[in-house]
């Protein structure tokens, strides 16, 4: 006779906002459409802030919400509901439930009405979100509520805990972004979600891509870290990663720093035009094309901003330092960080204990890879310390985006260089 074990009832916490709805949608796009073009600056210059840390979670979202006053709850709803699920996110939550687990949605950007309506879509067991000031129907700008606090979602998921019955070992978190921090000693298992880089260096497990790579880790008794192989979006988007290491040829032979500077900012503006078209369901022949061919799944429901850094990573790298030595920072950012994604992604099995989203194996490959396109501009000794900083950048989870971060920090390194 076949026994059975069955498995412990345990608590899933989801944070909302980039895990189960994509991060900028609802409240850059959808919301900010209502209140005009200097509206949505207004909002994008006060999320900018608050991702990179200059600004803390309330006070940015207080000035959000009070860019929104006069807009009627019922017409904020129907925006909301205009936002696409994250790809199999119905699928992971019955998997979940017949498993047995408990599932909780804790959401700092979202009003709770809005959060237990995913809920109910999602068949969760608990959704909690932030509390909306209304007068006769509309925004008054003001907003409240505990998940909006510093500890608030902490405090939040040990009133879930107590109502379940459950311990913190009982509890698994899957979350983005660091206001998500305070949870993290209320939980056995952390996994962060396409993370933020605080998130990222804390977390137990990095998935990066679609959600059901989170199944693995939630639903074996003893998880273990999933190496996937490249998709065909992936082979392509690093071959263009790559490819654009002919960039300092065309700017050496065919057309000067400052040209090729020029085309690649017209053609991100192009791009950035299409991707606000893409997503309101308007496709552009090439460019939309690309995207829907290179994008990770979650970067498909809002903009994929990785190719506009990608690009101002190279446009600064031309413009800001003197030839040849401005060079060496585009081969880092193709050459290193491409190669490091590929071999890290297929060969990977050394996680690096600063940042789970990294590997040995994948830095050194692009480390390797780095050090040989800066062979072909600078002397040795400026390609070896060269590509050690910038893989050194690549793997450090920092505040700003590599794609910025690597051509800037490694072009500043070089010109200090005797």
């Amino acid at each position: 006779m076949t026994t059975t074990t069955k498995q412990p009832k345990r608590l899933i916490v989801f944070d909302v906002e980039g895990v189960l709805l994509p991060k900028r949608r609802y409240l850059l796009f959808e919301a900010a459409r209502k209140i005009g073009p200097l509206g949505f600056l207004k909002i994008l210059l006060t999320g900018t802030l608050y991702e990179i840390g200059l600004l803390p979670l309330e006070s940015a979202l207080k000035k959000i919400f009070t860019l929104l006053k006069g807009l009627e709850i019922n017409e904020l709803f129907q925006l909301y509901k205009e936002v696409p699920l994250m790809p199999n996110t119905k699928g992971v939550f019955q998997k979940l439930k017949e498993a047995g687990h408990k599932t909780a949605l804790i959401s700092s950007g979202l009003p709770t009405p809005f959060v237990k309506d995913l809920a109910t879509t999602l068949k969760a067991d608990h959704a909690y979100g932030l509390e909306l000031g209304t007068t006769n129907g509309r925004l008054t700008g003001e907003i409240s509520g505990e998940v909006i606090k510093p500890d608030g979602k902490a405090i939040v998921l040990k009133k879930i805990l107590q109502d379940t019955d459950l311990s913190p070992k009982d509890c698994t978190l899957i979350v983005d972004d660091r206001n998500n921090l305070p949870m993290f000693p209320l939980s056995n298992t952390k996994i962060g979600y396409n993370p933020d880089f605080l998130v990222s260096a804390r977390s137990d497990f990095v998935v990066k891509g679609d959600i059901t790579e989170t199944l693995p880790i939630l639903t074996q008794k003893t998880p273990k870290h999933s190496h996937p192989t490249l998709s065909k979006n992936e082979i392509l988007r690093e071959t263009i990663h790559i490819g654009s290491f002919s960039i300092p040829f065309i700017s050496a032979h065919l057309l000067n720093p400052h040209t090729v500077s020029l085309i690649i900012l017209l053609i991100t503006a192009l791009y950035i035009i299409s991707e606000a078209l893409r997503i309101r369901g308007i496709n552009l022949p090439v460019t939309s094309t690309i995207t829907w061919k290179t994008a990770r799944k979650p970067e498909l429901y809002e903009i994929a901003t990785a190719p506009v850094l990608f690009a101002l990573g190279i446009i600064l790298s031309l413009t800001l330092f003197p030839t040849p030595l401005n060079y060496v920072p585009i081969a880092t950012l193709t050459l290193g960080d491409g190669f490091a994604t590929i071999f890290g992604r297929t060969l990977g099995r050394t996680v690096l204990p600063v940042n789970k989203g990294k590997t040995l194996e994948g830095s050194l490959s692009g480390f390797i890879f780095a050090l040989s396109g800066a062979l072909l501009f600078v002397n040795p000794t400026k390609a070896l310390i060269s590509s050690a900083i910038g893989t050194l950048v690549e793997l450090l989870p920092l505040p700003i985006n590599d794609n910025l971060t690597i051509p800037l920090i490694t072009g500043l390194a070089l010109t200090l260089i005797p």
